[in-house]
């Protein structure tokens, strides 16, 4: 065998070059041929000696070895993954097979299934952000200590101040800012002019600008000079350097969260498989060794570790993953078990039919980690403005030049250089990098305030224009609680006396039906007896003997085996499931006693959420995996625009992409794991804070309540913050545009007036101010 690149021990085949006459074997774990010897690492199985290369392989064999004797490794290769891809967050059209840089913009690609290591990008970034403000901070006091009474410049005087100055700029504009500089490089290259062309732009020429005013102050015209020399830049290029960095940071830390759903949905399924061997002896083997015709054991509480079929046993299996509901369904020999369901009270003996990434949990993962790359990158606003402001001021640059170089005053090569650089310098805004991330995370604060929180602010850009919401039932319109309803005797007995022996039979089962019976019973002030001789029968119900009397509770099919008509009780079970209630007859000594209803019901809130919904003109459709006569049944009563039932997760993403093609604007709302792969392909998923790990962070928003008024809230805050941001975004630009063509010169003809470096700071300063006052108002929006 070549290639094993999953060891951590070289390999050499000992076989070709073994002294005549030397024994060979072949390592079972990685195939490698080793050389036998007294000193070679030697485990027995099954009266069968095997020998390994290393103690890696030989502690492999020791923890599985039946999966190696068999032969089986060999088989199980084909269950892996494809080895990783790479992709660019914000060109998911790059695919690579390696980790490396976006072609396009330069930055780092990610993989495309996340895993458990850190963000390499996040903690080189984190770096660099700590190293630029450690230099910001002396150089902002050296240079704007004037401003609060620290006169540091007056008393080491001017040269040296700019020696110190030039010593704190360098590293960080030739090491921290190095990435930024590549993007900017990129973006020229690929004629797509961006926020890191400006940046670039801005930062060198700012630094290159302070170096010739440092070094030789002699080229500059009178007009630059202030007192003892030429005014620097240097402390704008590392200021920008470090906002730009606060604003990756934050954002490389959201991405990161994004995968946290894919890492969440692979911790469903259990690490260990408990195998059955032929003899009928059984061990817990590693998940990854299990291969397609494995029998293995399902004990209570236990998850089902791949997706299987039930040879023998019989229980009830947590299906909420895949369908969204509560109740548990029954499984019996031929069923079919899906990998991450709960098995709940019984014992199966299953046969595992796909494995690995042919599961159906391997394959939700695969549909929320598709629809992460699939969403078209929001590319920011500044981005937007910078495709027009970029050629803009580079034309205004070389303009400048070109006009003072023809028609200047001597030295005209100073001031078109002059000119030109300052135009630059002015044009690059240090607010940009705060204009997004002080709105969202000012947003951020206020939505937890109000429980909804804010994952990024694409979710929050795309709330505020989405024209079609899709629900799910459980746990998002309705409680995901299974409650008693309705009682109703058909019997000389009253409806405690039907309830409480209904209750006595109950407890003996861990169903979310009987539960809701046993609870309803004790709400009502019943103290139900104890029942004997109880038995579950899988698909019918439960029966057993309640005071001297056999009892029956369930369903049609467990009536018709004791002999007990329910045709005249029909039409009034047919009403209470018109409603979306499960009805359940119950017999007490061989006659028909009464119906027990039970519902899962729906919130107080979300009546009064759909109506202000549709009052904001979105359309509501529900999406459910309940059968079509409970989602009709909720539908009409909260008057819900479409219903579709019966869905399975991979149908919800369907329903996504379908309206998508209709040209919807899509947000989801939901709060199971079989929620997740639709939330994530949505234009914004909603999460209810009270559901699955998964949900929540497949979502962009999430609301910790699980009330659907939040969805109303989180709308009025979307739209408050992207006004923000824009609001920002005009301050981060405005006082450097009407710089732009006074650095240029505009005003020399006329006033014989031309930018100072005062002047420039200033309007910096003040950008930053205006952003982060602005942003403050956000707090006090009302929702």
């Amino acid at each position: 065998m070549t290639g094993h690149a999953n060891h951590d021990h070289p390999h050499h085949n000992h076989g070709k070059d073994s002294p005549a006459g030397a024994d060979t074997a072949t390592d079972p774990v990685c195939g490698m041929t080793v050389q036998v010897t007294e000193k070679t690492r030697t485990d027995t199985y099954d009266g069968q000696s095997f020998h390994f290369c290393s103690d890696g392989c030989q502690e492999k064999f020791r923890n599985d070895p039946y999966f190696y004797a068999s032969g089986n490794a060999e088989k199980a290769k084909g269950n892996v993954a494809q080895g990783t891809q790479w992709t660019c967050p914000m060109h998911p059209e790059i695919i690579r097979d390696e980790p490396g840089a976006c072609p396009i913009c330069g930055m780092a690609l990610e993989p495309m299934v996340p895993s458990d290591e850190p963000s390499e990008e996040l903690t080189d970034f984190t770096r660099r952000l700590w190293v630029s403000a450690a230099a910001a901070v002396p150089l902002m006091v050296l240079t704007m200590g004037e401003m609060v009474g620290l006169n540091l410049r007056d008393w080491l005087g001017h040269q040296l101040s700019v020696y110190i100055e030039f010593a704190l700029a360098t590293p960080i504009v030739f090491w921290a800012a190095q990435p930024f500089f590549k993007r900017g490089i990129d973006s020229i290259r690929n004629v797509s002019p961006n926020m890191w062309t400006l940046i670039s732009l801005g930062v060198g020429a700012a630094y290159l600008y302070s170096l010739f005013a440092t070094f030789a102050p002699g080229i500059f015209p009178q007009e630059y000079r202030m007192g003892d020399g030429v005014g620097t830049y240097y402390e704008a290029a590392v200021v920008i350097v470090t906002l730009i960095f606060v604003g990756q940071v934050l954002e490389l830390r959201a991405r990161e969260r994004t995968g946290d759903a894919i890492r969440a949905l692979m911790d469903l399924a259990p690490k260990t498989a408990r195998r059955i061997l032929p003899d009928g002896s059984e061990y817990d083997a590693p998940l990854e060794n299990v291969v397609e015709g494995d029998m293995l054991r399902v004990r209570p509480g236990d998850s089902v570790p791949v997706d299987a079929e039930v040879i023998e046993g019989h229980s009830s299996v947590d299906e909420s993953m895949i369908t969204g509901e509560p109740v548990p369904v029954e499984k019996t020999e031929g069923d079919h078990v899906t990998g991450g369901t709960i098995n709940k009270n019984g014992t199966l003996a299953i046969r595992a039919t796909q494995v690995g990434a042919d599961t159906v949990l391997a394959q939700i993962v695969d549909m929320v980690a598709g629809a992460r790359r699939s969403k078209a990158p929001i590319q920011g606003l500044a981005d937007k403005v910078s495709e027009i402001f970029v050629p803009t001021v580079v034309a205004v640059a070389v303009i400048a030049f070109g006009t003072w170089l023809a028609v200047g005053p001597d030295p005209a090569l100073a001031f078109a250089i002059v000119s030109a650089v300052s135009v630059l310098i002015i044009a690059c805004p240090c607010a940009l990098g705060l204009a997004t991330p002080i709105s969202i995370t000012t947003a951020a604060g206020r939505g937890a305030q109000a429980g909804v929180l804010i994952k990024d602010a694409q979710a929050l850009e795309r709330m505020s224009k989405v024209d079609t919401l899709i629900v799910d039932k459980t746990g998002t319109l309705t409680e995901g609680r299974p409650r008693l309803t309705d009682v109703v005797t058909l019997s000389d007995r009253n409806e405690e006396d039907v309830l409480a022996v209904a209750a006595a039979l109950e407890m003996g089962s861990e169903h979310p039906l009987a539960e809701a019976i046993v609870a309803g019973a004790r709400d009502r002030g019943l103290k139900p007896a104890r029942a004997r001789d109880f038995e579950a029968i899988t698909g019918k119900g439960v029966r057993g003997r309640v005071d001297e009397s056999d009892v029956a509770l369930g369903n049609p099919a467990m009536m018709d085996s004791l002999s007990i008509d329910t045709g005249k009780a029909e039409e009034t079970a047919d009403t209470l499931r018109a409603e979306g209630k499960t009805a359940m007859f119950i017999a007490i000594g061989g006659t028909l006693a009464g119906i027990v209803a039970v519902a899962d019901p729906i919130k107080d809130t979300t009546e009064a959420a759909i109506r202000n919904l549709h009052a904001q003109g979105l359309r509501v459709i529900m999406a459910t995996g309940d059968n079509q006569r409970t989602a009709e049944a909720v539908a009409a009563k909260l008057g819900i625009d479409e219903v579709r039932a019966g869905v399975l997760p991979e149908d919800k993403k369907a329903l996504v992409d379908e309206l998508h093609a209709a040209g919807a604007l899509v947000a989801m709302a939901g709060d199971g794991v079989n929620d997740a792969p639709a939330l994530a392909a949505a234009d914004v998923g909603i999460a209810m804070g009270t559901g699955a790990d998964v949900a929540v962070e497949s979502a962009g928003i999430t609301l910790l309540s699980g009330d659907l008024t939040g969805i109303v809230r989180a709308r009025k805050l979307a739209r408050a913050t992207l006004r923000n941001i824009k609001q920002n975004l005009f301050f981060a630009f405005v006082y450097n545009a009407a710089g732009v063509p006074v650095a240029a010169g505009i005003l020399y003809p006329v006033f014989g007036l031309l930018l100072s470096p005062m002047i420039a700071a200033a309007a910096m300063s003040l950008s930053s101010v205006s952003v982060i006052g602005n942003a403050l108002r956000l707090r006090g929006v009302k929702l």
